[in-house]
């Protein structure tokens, strides 16, 4: 990306005193079982400059999350837990909202401050992209293998991209997280919006935004934390749902050799481990092979009886749900 593009997304970023246009901001948070989370991740939204108008989506828990959001302010809106589907709830959550611009969040992703939210969504109201995603940090306390996947996919400096940087992206191009991410409620309606998706459903809506000729912004000054500490029959079925996912949108969105960036990512990690901490290399040796076998057998699962994929995948509500695919 040349420095002028790069100036501007840097620039949007920063928190102003006066908007640069008067548009709405909306916040969604899609929960299920968040109460812990939410005194945690809904103050600083709430407490934004902006003053969002802040939704709360629940898939039917009974732990007290629609209760306490109600409480503290936000708006609830509850789905049956065999209606709910990470691509077809934010389109539902999306369109119920009406913003201008709308923000998907995660309620484990905890903004640093009350500006995050402005700094996320500079690119849009200045026109520099049509959707934009934060930095992530890891949660205090977190081990290197939470940590390691932030700093190597979420670094210090901002920058746009375009379709025409495929080349110098690969797959990644198409990388986003809808654990904070920024879109046009416009642009999404002018692309069909977020589809019925197991997985991924914000790589999917990335790459239609980018193939009708938007751009997407990563603001590393909106930063969030947000991490997960998993076990290797976790990352097994995780990588199970990507590889299920990577296999019904290829021909949308992962032209490119999906499998080099996921090499190379555990090149990185096995340099840093070498030099930094050795004896943690064979359980990273362990992490690999459990996502790399995952991935593989997800990209094959539309052959296996729907009882096995429920059984190996991470999402088992969508086993049940009326979405399947």
């Amino acid at each position: 990306m040349d420095s002028e593009a790069f100036q501007t997304v840097a620039d949007s970023a920063r928190t102003t005193k006066a908007p640069a246009r008067a548009v709405s901001i909306g916040v969604v948070f899609i929960t299920h079982c968040a109460k812990q989370h939410l005194p945690n991740s809904l103050p600083p939204i709430l407490a934004s400059p902006l003053k969002p108008r802040t939704l709360v989506v629940n898939s039917s828990s009974d732990d007290g999350t629609v209760d306490l959001a109600k409480e503290m302010g936000a708006e609830v809106l509850v789905v049956p837990r065999n209606e709910f589907n990470h691509g077809a709830t934010r389109e539902l959550a999306r369109r119920q909202i009406g913003t201008d611009i709308v923000v998907m969040m995660t309620p484990d992703a905890y903004a640093v401050s009350p500006e995050m939210l402005e700094r996320l969504v500079g690119p849009l109201r200045t026109g520099a992209a049509a959707a934009s995603y934060a930095r992530q940090i890891p949660h205090k306390g977190a081990g290197f293998f939470e940590a390691f996947p932030r700093e190597y996919n979420y670094p210090a400096e901002s920058h746009i991209r375009s379709l025409q940087d495929l080349p110098l992206y690969g797959p990644r191009l198409y990388l986003t997280s809808d654990t904070c991410m920024a879109w046009s409620n416009s642009v999404l309606d002018e692309i069909g919006g977020f589809p019925p998706a197991l997985v991924s459903e914000d790589a999917i809506v990335t790459a239609k935004l980018l193939k009708h000729g938007y751009r997407v912004a990563y603001v590393a000054e909106a930063i969030v934390h947000h991490s997960h500490r998993y076990t290797l029959l976790q990352e097994f079925r995780r990588y199970f749902d990507t590889g299920y996912g990577r296999r019904q949108m290829k021909s949308l969105t992962f032209e490119q050799r999906e499998e080099a960036h996921g090499s190379k990512f555990a090149r990185a990690m096995f340099t840093k481990l070498w030099d930094e901490n050795p004896v943690l290399l064979p359980y990273a040796a362990a992490q690999i092979i459990s996502k790399y076998v995952g991935y593989k057998l997800g990209t094959f699962g539309h052959r296996l009886p729907v009882r096995l994929r429920r059984a190996l995948s991470a999402q088992d509500f969508y086993w049940n749900s009326i979405w399947i695919q």
